[in-house]
């Protein structure tokens, strides 16, 4: 049976513009699950159904395909069935849907093999994810009413300790599998059902504004962030223009040229080095003399014809790996070392060739902090690595 995953990701959204590609932890929030997608292996198709270019771009730059859906289907009051069930009128070839919540960006390969086999190897018609909670109900009183409130799920005069409570099951709205017959007949849930359940530090849903702070810190713990293990990084490769400056050069009447930066890249270049990474920088031009006044005391090559190359050299003369090597690039002259180091970001005024290839996109431009940003990123990301450690 056709197996497809389909991620509903509407344009209009009333609480956060354009929430589903909002960077989320540098990346656009639907990249998270479609990664997730992608790596299970479990799917013979994965899809984006949208009525927005930009998320339709990246969706694709992600590698799902794309449905454009009607304007029928895409208003406030439109449902997920609606939407869903458009789709397969469009894709007879679908047997199965999972539809993944684009808002659930600490859902794991694994998760979504093992619901996978629950509908193709066991014969489940519907799988739907959960999570477990601790949490003691009570009945709601509405103003005006003279009642008292009374307990749902717990006996006041012998409350639980939590470990004495196994807890009860919520849905989380991670995701939701169904063969095509049930949806045809108006349900996503129905016929032989089984519930999944998924980890709560991976149950994250993001439904209002603040929750983004907090959804970024769980990400950056609990996420999933590809097939190949972290690895700690000792080396990160800056573009002097663009990301160190931010691009501009100003010429003197004498004809001398000055360029302006970011003190706090400075400090963040300082931060790298007593963790005790390496920071070289890189140019197309010949900004030596720029260099040598900022007086940051990195390696630098400039004048550079082919940056890939003179990555590849410094990576192969520390001996590292290119999971411990870190680029921060802007322009299509760094797409390649970005696309090549283990670790990739960009400023949020880089050209569109280099947002594709990286995997972190800066709140912050070129010259205005990015360096300093991708540098707390990268110790976040350290954070994560000495953390699976110690497990």
């Amino acid at each position: 049976p056709h197996l497809a995953a389909l991620v509903l990701a509407r344009g209009g959204s009333k609480g956060i513009p354009l929430k589903n590609i909002k960077l989320l932890a540098g990346v656009p929030l639907i990249g998270w699950v479609l990664r997730a997608a992608i790596d299970a292996g479990v799917f013979h198709s994965i899809w984006v159904s949208t009525d927005h270019d930009e998320i339709e771009k990246v969706a694709k730059q992600f590698g799902a395909q794309v449905h454009r859906r009607s304007p029928e289907v895409s208003q406030d009051s439109s449902t997920s069935l609606e939407a869903i069930t458009e789709f397969l009128n469009h894709h007879h070839e679908v047997d199965i849907v999972g539809n993944i919540q684009a808002t659930s960006p600490c859902l794991h390969p694994s998760d979504l093999i093992k619901v996978a086999d629950l509908i193709q190897k066991e014969g489940f018609d519907s799988v739907f994810s959960v999570v477990r909670r601790h949490q003691f109900r009570w009945s709601e009183v509405k103003k005006g009413e003279n009642k008292m409130t009374e307990p749902q799920n717990l006996n006041p005069a012998k409350r639980y300790r939590r470990q004495d409570w196994p807890g009860e099951l919520y849905e989380n709205g991670s995701f939701y599998f169904a063969k095509r017959h049930l949806i045809e007949k108006g349900y996503l849930q129905g016929g032989k059902m089984a519930y999944y359940e998924m980890r709560a530090e991976h149950s994250v849903d993001i439904d209002i504004d603040i929750d983004w702070p907090i959804a970024e810190q769980r990400v950056l713990s609990f996420g999933y962030f590809g097939k190949e293990p972290l690895k700690e990084v000792k080396l990160l490769v800056c573009s002097i223009d663009g990301c160190l400056t931010n691009g501009r050069i100003y010429v003197t009447e004498d004809h001398k040229e000055m360029v302006s930066y970011d003190y706090r890249d400075i400090v963040g270049i300082d931060l790298l080095k007593k963790r005790g990474i390496q920071v070289r920088l890189i140019s197309d031009r010949d900004c030596s003399k720029t260099l040598s006044a900022m007086q940051l005391g990195c390696v630098a090559k400039v004048s550079v014809t082919n940056k890939l190359q003179v990555l590849k050299d410094w990576q192969e003369d520390m001996g590292l790996s290119w999971k411990e090597v870190a680029y921060l690039g802007n322009e299509e002259s760094d797409v390649e070392c970005l696309k090549q180091a283990g670790m990739s970001g960009v400023p949020a005024d880089a050209c569109a060739a280099a947002q594709k290839a990286a995997g972190y996109i800066c709140k912050s431009r070129g010259g205005c902090g990015a360096v300093r940003e991708f540098a707390e990123h990268i110790f976040l990301l350290l954070e994560k690595v000495n953390s699976a450690r110690k497990q």
